[in-house]
């Protein structure tokens, strides 16, 4: 599929703003890429209205008219019986049935999970679904972390699942050809954590066929040093993390802002400071590092944050098209054969 134009399906009632920022992402991300397509899902009046506002979208918009939408408060229960009169599930049914080959919501994480497990099924070779992301750090790179959220409690196979996964997708969007990867943990002397932990970092570390390095465990307040590529976890503690890490961003920013408005002596040394601040403002700002992707289903879905801006939606769908055009679901089904592979042949010794 490498070299694919990607053609991707938004659902663009999903996400604070609805059509407005949905659209409006999907023209900044065209603007980036000529060759993107879309297929837009949702309240037909509302999106044509918006697509008006972006002439350079005309030519490249299918819009499919739904008359549900999935609110945030929807349990994933509610929003699987309207799979098909909703934009979210309409989008997710276009990956299934080949229309589209990503798609992207900004709507209700739980609800899209669950359509999207639904629809498009596991991989052969992956019990769960992750969620992954990009964080940013201090590094060259952002790190890749998994699982953020779609599965509270993990075994060792599914840790291993997981770093499989991530490594693949640290490939395509990071272009490193062997990531480091490291096991998230109360310490990082072997002994340390829990037997699925220790357990999945036994499986790795014999992974040495793997297009990945594995480095054993990270603590939490290594997360955005730089120093690994790929953080694996289950979801109940990576959740846990990432929110973390994002209050403490908002935290130092709003802590910034107070300080340097507090005194006119202040506004002048922000004024002296400015580029700095404003580069530390943008390495923080969640909308360049929008985009989680569900790994390890039979088709692409990337979710956007629901506050996130036009340049945010344009980032998650650049992420989108970016697994199209490097084929990331076949890159993972090979890592996956040759971990299984291998186990075979140790199990036959």
């Amino acid at each position: 599929m490498t070299g694919t134009a990607p053609r991707i399906a938004i659902d663009a009632m999903g996400g604070d703003a609805g059509p407005s920022v949905m659209i409006a992402g999907a023209a900044h991300a065209f603007e980036r890429r000529s060759d993107l397509s879309f297929l837009l899902f949702g309240d037909e009046a509302a999106i044509r209205a918006e697509v008006a506002r972006h002439p350079a979208l005309a030519g490249h918009v299918e819009i499919v008219h739904t008359t549900d939408v999935i609110a945030g408060t929807d349990k994933p229960s509610q929003a699987i019986r309207r799979a098909k009169t909703s934009s979210m599930g309409r989008a997710i049914a276009a990956v299934k049935e080949g229309e589209a080959h990503a798609a992207v919501s900004g709507g209700n994480t739980g609800a899209l999970m669950a359509m999207a497990k639904l629809a498009l099924r596991t991989m052969p070779g992956i019990d769960r679904p992750a969620l992954a992301a990009l964080i940013p750090t201090l590094g060259d790179n952002d790190v890749v972390m998994l699982d953020l959220g779609a599965n509270t409690e993990c075994d060792t196979n599914n840790l291993v699942q997981f770093a499989v996964m991530g490594a693949a997708y640290a490939r395509v969007v990071l272009e490193l050809e062997r990531p480091r990867v490291q096991l998230l943990n109360i310490g990082t002397e072997e002994l340390k954590g829990t037997d699925e932990l220790r357990d999945a970092a036994a499986i790795l570390r014999a992974s040495d066929h793997l297009h990945m390095h594995f480095d054993g465990f990270v603590e939490g307040d290594k997360l955005s040093r730089g120093d690994v590529d790929v953080i694996v976890t289950d979801g109940f503690s990576g959740n846990i993390a990432l929110k973390s890490l994002e209050g403490t961003a908002r935290f130092v920013t709003d802590l910034l802002r107070r300080a340097f408005t507090s005194s006119i002596r202040s506004k002048i040394g922000f004024l002296i400071s400015r580029p700095a601040t404003e580069l530390l403002r943008h390495h923080l700002d969640p909308n360049n590092h929008n985009g989680a992707v569900f790994l390890g289903l039979n088709g692409l879905v990337v979710k956007s944050h629901g506050s996130a801006n036009d340049k945010g939606v344009a980032n998650a769908i650049r992420v989108a098209a970016r697994m199209v055009r490097e084929d990331l679901t076949r890159k993972i089904t090979e890592d996956l054969a040759n971990v299984s592979a291998r186990n075979h042949a140790v199990a036959a010794k």
